[in-house]
């Protein structure tokens, strides 16, 4: 503990003002200062008593140093974020946002009084999940913290195979592209790339971070452990829709909510946005699709949802037709094979010489040669009866 922090300890407390901070209390009276901790009181200190005892209890009063006088301040989405990370307890919060790779699966959690237990849990480092950041605090010199951030599949990794990067703005580059350096539009979906590492964060940098990786997701994660998050739903969010996107009011046409139940399955999955569906068809009406067990909430159906549901608008306006193909069971059985794997996003990992696949290229190829014409009919049957 450095003497900043001790003068600042003194100069805190005054006879209108004291210190009650995570177990630690410090008062002025009139026989002199009264310091507290959970299993310690001493009464009657001149200033140079306290900053005795004060040294001797160092890792509360560098606790209660950095949290009012780094950290930012108090009860801000921020503070609270750090706080989280910090594997804090925080009662009043609700169970869902404290996420994956929280309290039930990984860890434990701290009372905020039980401060040498999180010292010594610090030393060894702290981690959480968010998304796919692996987050770890820890320890530095007179309380300070140190926080590192990596991909969570490199939560095991040497350092030294992963390439470091100092400056919290580089994670822009890292986020904007896939690892087959495809552009991706939805900063949420689970397609970060990995082999990275940023050690050695202050406080401030880690959010720029996480902010930056993650764009609102502390502030919505923060205004839903506050009780006011503003969830807009499906309907009314489609029916603000203008121009081009106008479209999508037509779908809701009195029909049910499954088409929107089709697009939660389908868009908003865990396996395709790490955020927590909270938005429904409307106030009164939840939908059954799983919205996922993010640890920040998602308010609104996204840009990308929207758009995607323009698309399925104008496809779901059309009627039905009855078309004749011939298939062999097989090719039916990998026609399907082929929408799955596309669906589920790995027709990619299939190997080229896993023939028993229906989504292997060579039998794709194989299909296509076979059964679809010149022009790309399947069956040589046209979609257009004019064709």
């Amino acid at each position: 503990m450095d003497d900043e922090q001790l003068a600042a300890l003194a100069a805190a407390v005054t006879v209108e003002d004291d210190i009650a901070f995570d177990g630690l209390h410090v008062t002025r009276e009139d026989d002199g200062y009264r310091f507290s901790l959970p299993d310690l009181e001493r009464v009657g200190l001149d200033e140079d008593d306290l900053r005795r005892v004060a040294r001797a209890n160092d890792e509360w009063v560098t606790n209660w140093y950095f949290w009012h006088d780094v950290a930012p301040r108090e009860g801000s989405a921020r503070y609270d974020f750090l706080r989280f990370l910090e594997r804090v307890a925080d009662h009043d919060a609700p169970t869902r946002t404290r996420g994956r790779g929280g309290d039930a699966t990984h860890g434990t959690t701290f009372e905020p009084t039980e401060v040498p237990d999180r010292y010594d849990a610090l030393e060894h480092g702290i981690t959480r999940e968010w998304g796919q950041l692996h987050v770890s605090v820890e320890l530095a010199e007179d309380g300070y913290r140190r926080y590192e951030v990596r991909h969570v599949a490199d939560a095991d990794a040497d350092p030294d195979d992963l390439v470091d990067h100092l400056e919290p703005r580089e994670a822009r580059d890292i986020a904007k592209f896939d690892a087959h350096d495809r552009y991706r539009p939805l900063k949420t979906a689970p397609t970060l790339v990995d082999g990275w590492r940023f050690p050695e964060l202050t406080s401030a940098e880690v959010l720029e971070l996480v902010e930056t990786v993650y764009p609102a997701t502390v502030a919505n994660w923060h205004r839903e452990r506050q009780g006011n998050l503003d969830v807009d739903h499906w309907e009314s969010t489609m029916a603000r829709q203008s121009g081009i996107y106008g479209v999508v009011q037509t779908w809701n046409r009195g029909e049910g909510t499954e088409h929107v139940e089709r697009v939660a399955n389908a868009c908003c999955a865990d396996s395709q946005c790490l955020k927590r569906r909270e938005w429904q068809y409307d106030d009164d009406t939840e939908l059954e699709a799983d919205g996922g067990d993010g640890a920040f909430p998602c308010r609104e159906p996204c840009s990308m949802v929207v758009s995607a549901a323009r698309q399925w608008t104008k496809i779901e306006g059309e009627e039905t037709r009855t078309y004749e193909f011939e298939l062999t069971p097989s090719e039916k059985e990998q026609i399907e094979a082929i929408v799955d794997r596309v669906a589920d996003g790995d027709a990619g990992d299939v190997r080229e010489a896993d023939f028993r696949d229906g989504a292997n290229r060579w039998r794709a190829r194989y299909l296509r040669e076979k059964r679809m014409d010149e022009d790309g009919n399947l069956g040589g049957v046209p979609t257009d009866d004019a064709e």
